[in-house]
């Protein structure tokens, strides 16, 4: 398969995940506030996304049993995909209102089909791309997932905002329902199943060097979550209207985000992971720094901008880079567990401090909360020369080309 087919077809995927997690975490908890809910309890509807952080708890038995008809990988995200669209789609069903209960049950519903979904789409990536092709792959993986999120959060914010929830709920399914396509077509190879006996948390364990790698995994994006958790909410209290958060998360979001990852994608390869990972996460901790300027002064809307496209621009350039190193720590026979065990410890990390961040926040202010956040940020980037000293890194990255 050429390289443009397939990064169309995980594109496609990505921004299938993107799409309802965008809705659950960007719209809702403007909307939330809205509502009049405490910035606490806002914050702990994070916890919501537990799934995500529990998927590795079945990746060894995705890849090991699969369906020889539909393929591994693919005999997965088919149903998976159609059943988080059936779900949304339901929610529409009401003409009144949908209840807070009802939404939230829905939220962990979905999170959980998506969250099975994405360990099957990552061990199809892992398998897929070569190991010249994972920069280009995780910056386009990370740009559908933010196009996607900014389609759920930011455009269907304002689609709210203009005709209410049914509208909304379906707008979210019928898109979700027509990325399905590639999918569909796709005709998925035939894998033998890895041994058992290799399989799950205990070779990791035993790797040399996990310890000091999974630790990075843990500290290195949680200042950042730890930050836009209170985002919307201090948008909100800014006094921006649903349509203003609408056009900064979706027209300046949907931009940066994209331009960051594809950016971060192709320079890792010509930097190295290590040099990456440093340049990259120095300056998402800038732009998180300007947060806390911003949050401290008056600032125009013009600013408030600004702010945002330089931090959608330095998380999509460090989460490109990250997802690549994470893809050369996996072996291609364990692809779906492997990358799971590590994606599943970035989003407990990142999932914990977006659920701290409403008591930071209320804590500390909005100035102080940014500021602990971008300490965060600095002090995760810091730990990456000791997590890839040649001893210690898990992995043997592809040969990477210095400038």
């Amino acid at each position: 398969m050429k390289t443009p087919v397939k990064l169309g077809l995980l594109s496609s995927l990505y921004l299938s995940q993107g799409l309802p997690f965008g809705f659950f975490t960007q719209a809702l908890p403007v909307l939330l506030r809205h509502q009049g809910l405490s910035l606490p309890a806002i914050g702990l509807a994070h916890l919501l996304a537990l799934p995500w952080a529990l998927k590795f708890l079945w990746a060894p038995s995705m890849d090991r049993h699969g369906s020889a008809r539909w393929g591994l990988r693919r005999g997965y995200i088919l149903p998976l995909q159609c059943l988080s669209a059936g779900l949304l789609l339901s929610l529409a069903l009401p003409e009144s209102t949908v209840d807070t209960h009802w939404l939230l049950a829905a939220v962990l519903g979905v999170n959980l089909l998506a969250a099975t979904q994405d360990v099957a789409t990552d061990g199809l990536a892992v398998t897929l791309l070569s190991p010249s092709e994972r920069g280009w792959g995780n910056g386009v993986q990370v740009a559908a997932y933010r196009v996607g999120m900014i389609l759920g959060g930011g455009l269907m914010l304002a689609v709210f905002d203009a005709a209410g929830w049914r509208p909304t709920l379906l707008a979210l399914g019928l898109i979700l329902l027509v990325a399905t396509v590639p999918i569909a077509l796709y005709r998925e190879p035939v894998t033998e199943p890895p041994p058992r006996a290799s399989l799950g948390l205990q070779w990791w364990l035993r790797r040399p060097g996990a310890a000091t790698w999974l630790t990075l995994l843990g500290v290195y994006k949680a200042g950042e979550a730890l930050a836009t958790g209170m985002l919307r909410t201090f948008l909100v209290d800014r006094g921006l209207s649903l349509t203003d958060i609408a056009w900064m998360l979706g027209g300046v979001g949907f931009t940066a985000g994209l331009l960051g990852a594809l950016a971060g994608g192709s320079l890792v390869a010509r930097l190295g992971r290590k040099r990456a990972l440093l340049l990259f996460g120095f300056v998402q901790a800038t732009a998180v720094l300007l947060y806390a300027v911003v949050a401290s002064t008056p600032s125009s809307m013009a600013w408030l901008t600004v702010v945002c496209a330089v931090e959608h621009i330095a998380s999509g350039m460090a989460t490109a880079t990250l997802f690549t190193a994470m893809m050369d720590a996996c072996r291609t026979e364990h692809a779906a567990t492997d990358y799971t065990v590590q994606a599943s410890l970035v989003v407990i990390a990142t999932g914990a401090a977006a659920a701290l961040s409403g008591f930071s926040a209320q804590a500390l202010g909005y100035p102080g909360h940014f500021v602990l956040a971008a300490l965060l940020c600095v002090a995760g980037t810091l730990y990456v020369p000791f997590a890839l000293r040649p001893t210690q890194a898990p992995h043997t990255p592809a040969p990477e080309v210095s400038p």
